[in-house]
């Protein structure tokens, strides 16, 4: 029969959350072993890894000894540290690489990347200090803006809006805590949409349908697809995608968040990884955007994201959880629990994926 379309058998994992825990179940179905490295004990993709690591992203001695224990290494956590992945780099192929989370990891670096290739964001100014702060929000507009950290903010955390001059300070120091900083106009928009994209080693693309995103107090609620857009729009969200992972010269599956607005799509942020708002795909496509990571890191050909179904995927967060009996019964609901040990109000405990009828 021959060996598998690559040399990769097992897979490393950088992050032990959900999304390790479905790449690892989506390695398995293509008979690659995965071996998870994570600094907290007894993470939820450890339940179904082959192997588990755990220890400190800042251990040398622990990342080698896991780089050469693995074919290919990849992440589920885009906040990583980078020199965590150049020290892997010298190793094993990392895929993405260090260059994508040097980008996405800063988001004055992930603004600045995107202007150049010339796509639309919302306007921003660089907060350096608390000083600089009052000019900014003046330079622009002097109306509501969002505050954000550069580093390490997610699910809304890390960031805070404000309406008034006066309130700018308060505002710096609830998002920031006096780290650095920028902010952002806040953008008037239609919907707001994802695409998921995927680029292979051979530089071939795939765009799945663009999602239609709900969210509340910064976490997402509910992705559905399609998503309520036009045929130019969709063609424009996997458009800029395509450029987004072109520039990078990226490998693997990436998020790309974007407010569709009267004067087009503009992006709000990149992830470097399988992304929250592509779990629908796991009931709307023959090949899931894991199957999809899995493939393109291991250096398989991309598999079909052509869509067969209509899904809405809610998010299970915090006791949201203690309703997954009542939609086990659901017919057309599919149940993703993640085997979080302890629930907690934020928390994303699960998804289901409702399949509304076939395309």
């Amino acid at each position: 029969m021959g060996d598998p379309p690559s040399t990769c058998r097992t897979l490393g994992i950088l992050g032990g959350g959900q999304l390790g825990r479905m790449l690892s179940v989506a390695a398995s179905r293509l008979g690659i072993k995965t071996h998870v490295f994570e600094s907290q004990p007894d993470p939820p993709a450890g339940h179904v890894a082959d192997a588990v690591t755990t220890a400190s992203f800042e251990d040398e001695a622990a990342l080698r000894t896991f780089a050469e224990s693995v074919d290919v290494v990849t992440l589920e956590w885009e906040n990583v540290p980078v020199e965590a992945l150049e020290l892997l780099e010298e190793i094993r192929p990392v895929r993405p690489g260090s260059n994508a989370l040097c980008v996405s990891q800063d988001r004055l670096a992930e603004k600045d990347f995107l202007r150049k290739l010339g796509l639309k964001t919302a306007r921003y100014e660089v907060v350096p200090d608390l000083a600089a702060l009052g000019l900014a929000f003046m330079r622009l507009g002097g109306t509501s803006s969002i505050i954000k950290t550069r580093r390490l903010g997610y699910d809304g955390k890390g960031q805070a809006r404000t309406d008034h001059y006066e309130n700018v300070e308060d505002a710096f120091n609830d998002a920031t805590s006096g780290d650095l900083a920028i902010i952002e106009e806040v953008v008037e928009f239609e919907r707001e949409i994802s695409v998921i994209a995927a680029r292979g080693l051979d530089g071939a693309v795939v765009c799945f349908d663009p999602g239609e995103n709900v969210h509340r107090d910064g976490i997402l609620r509910t992705t559905t697809v399609p998503a309520q857009i036009s045929a130019a729009q969709r063609a424009d969200a996997a458009l800029l995608a395509g450029k987004i992972l072109n520039a990078l010269d990226y490998v693997g599956v990436i998020g790309v968040e974007l407010f569709v607005t009267k004067d087009g799509l503009l992006v709000n942020e990149i992830a470097p990884r399988v992304h929250n708002s592509g779990h629908w795909t796991q009931q709307g496509c023959s090949v899931d955007q894991f199957e999809q990571h899995v493939r393109a890191v291991a250096g398989w050909p991309l598999g079909d994201g052509s869509r067969h179904a209509d899904v809405v995927m809610e998010n299970l967060i915090g006791d949201d959880v203690e309703r997954a009996p009542g939609i086990a019964a659901e017919p057309g609901a599919s149940l993703h629990l993640y085997g979080k040990a302890e629930t907690r109000p934020g928390r994303k405990m699960g998804h289901v994926n409702r399949v509304v009828r076939g395309s």
